[in-house]
């Protein structure tokens, strides 16, 4: 088992390698994953926003920036 000390001892590409290794694992049952009916229902929400012609979408590259706006 991974310890937090490996972690440390990690680089960036490492961690995020061993994260997609876990995910695509995850994914081989993902049928065993239950969604809370909360997400189910915020989903649902987003689709009908977008089917009425609601939802806003701008471009990743914009997206970015106003994250890294946001989160300073």
């Amino acid at each position: 088992m991974i310890s937090q000390s490996d972690l440390k001892e990690m680089s960036l590409e490492e961690k995020l390698r061993l994260i997609e290794l876990i995910w695509q694992d995850i994914s081989v049952n993902e049928d065993q994953i239950s969604v809370p009916e909360s997400h189910k229902a915020q989903l649902e929400k987003r689709a009908q926003m977008v089917r009425e012609g609601k939802s806003k979408f701008i471009d990743w590259e914009q997206a970015k920036k106003e994250i890294k706006k946001a989160t300073r």
